[in-house]
């Protein structure tokens, strides 16, 4: 089917340019000033098109979590996530114990590609190889050590699922799993962590690209230990997740970590939980209540849990806040995930690329979705 979209403000890489998008069954072929002749027309009033958002990082949203481990609430998430402009998605898991992150593991390997919503590309592994010292909202008691048997206790024949695992890589054995991932496809990050500057760099070395949603639960820069923090933005290999939900990180600093990284090395997330997109009120994480008010999520000693964050809200963040251009501020969310996960047809429109598209509004509202060419 030939689809062409018409009148919209695209969204490419490096401008924003009045032209023509034209789409052959999944994938865009053209983008031109040329009138569309027996193609289906698709009118975008004026409205801005661009690529979708990819999250690398979301427990949920809408009442389900990646942890409840049935296609129905992997669904919820994934029709929520696209009403935020998701077309791609990593649903993500978290310290529980080793049968739970099996379920969770297993759910998404059967029904992964069943959802109606955002595409579902695999998985992100949110612990449970975590310091306890920076445990967050992560339970201390399931976390266990990341040797490679452990890991395959749970992830058992689903490898080819698991896109990205977070971990603390000053634990023992880490370096292993690591190594063992190297060649497996999955991006290792590095997260709730007391990992010296040191410790950190020699993960890097092993293979390590990204760190779990920068500066939260990590050792910080500081003049004499640079901590995980200084390691991230110091190492042009690495990929920086970043929660701009204003909350989580202070503009100012989020701003510091983009002059580091360079515009092509930081990652919007949402790390959403299943209160995202529901009223204040009491919700949970694992087996944890979580109370919700005034856009924050605490446990009840008051640690932040995950967020409420759509990822339309934190683009217009970047956007306003970050002195980005719009283009910039949607690669954030699109472009430069699509590259840490070496997704080479994803996070752009260009000829050749998948036609995941939407359109938005001047304040970033999203108004339509396609992915792979078809409007959802």
């Amino acid at each position: 089917m030939k689809k062409c979209i018409v009148n919209g403000k695209v969204i490419l890489h490096d401008e924003i340019v009045e032209k023509n998008i034209f789409i052959e069954n999944d994938k865009i072929v053209e983008i031109s000033q040329r009138q569309p002749c027996d193609e289906e027309v698709i009118d975008a009033h004026g409205l801005y098109v661009a690529p979708g958002f990819i999250d690398v990082h979301t427990h949920g949203r809408a009442g389900s979590d990646t942890m409840y481990p049935t296609f129905e609430d992997l669904n919820t998430i994934s029709k929520a996530a696209l009403k935020t402009g998701v077309t791609t998605l990593l649903p993500t898991t978290m310290t529980m114990p080793a049968v739970d992150i099996a379920k969770a593991v297993e759910n998404l390997a059967i029904n992964k590609n069943k959802v109606e919503g955002a595409q579902i590309l695999g998985t992100h592994l949110e612990g449970p190889f975590f310091n306890k010292i920076y445990k967050g909202a992560q339970p201390e008691e399931c976390m266990i050590l990341p040797t490679v048997e452990n890991y395959l206790s749970f992830v058992k024949e689903h490898q080819d699922i698991v896109r990205k695992i977070s971990i603390a890589p000053e634990l023992e054995h880490s370096i292993e799993l690591i190594t063992y991932l190297n060649d497996k496809n999955t991006v290792v990050s590095l997260g709730h962590t007391n990992a010296t500057y040191e410790e950190a760099q020699v993960a890097i070395d092993a293979g390590a690209t990204s760190g779990t949603h920068t500066f939260n639960a990590m050792t910080p820069l500081t003049h004499r230990a640079p901590g995980v923090v200084g390691a991230i933005m110091v190492n042009d290999s690495v990929y920086a997740e970043l929660i701009l939900d204003g909350i989580h990180v202070n503009f100012a600093a989020a701003q510091a970590l983009l002059r580091a990284k360079g515009k092509d090395k930081v990652i919007l997330i949402t790390d959403s939980i299943e209160a995202a997109g529901l009223p204040d009120g009491t919700y949970k994480l694992g087996t944890q209540p979580v109370y919700v008010k005034n856009g924050e999520a605490r446990l009840a000693n008051g640690a932040l849990a995950g967020s409420i964050a759509n990822m339309n809200d934190c683009v217009r963040n970047a956007f306003e806040h970050l002195g980005l251009t719009l283009n910039e501020a949607v690669n954030l969310a699109s472009y430069n995930p699509a590259q840490s996960l070496g997704e080479p047809l994803l996070g752009e429109i260009k000829e050749g690329k998948f036609a995941d598209i939407i359109f938005f509004d001047d304040r970033i509202n999203i108004q339509k979705t396609m992915i792979k060419g078809e409007m959802k």
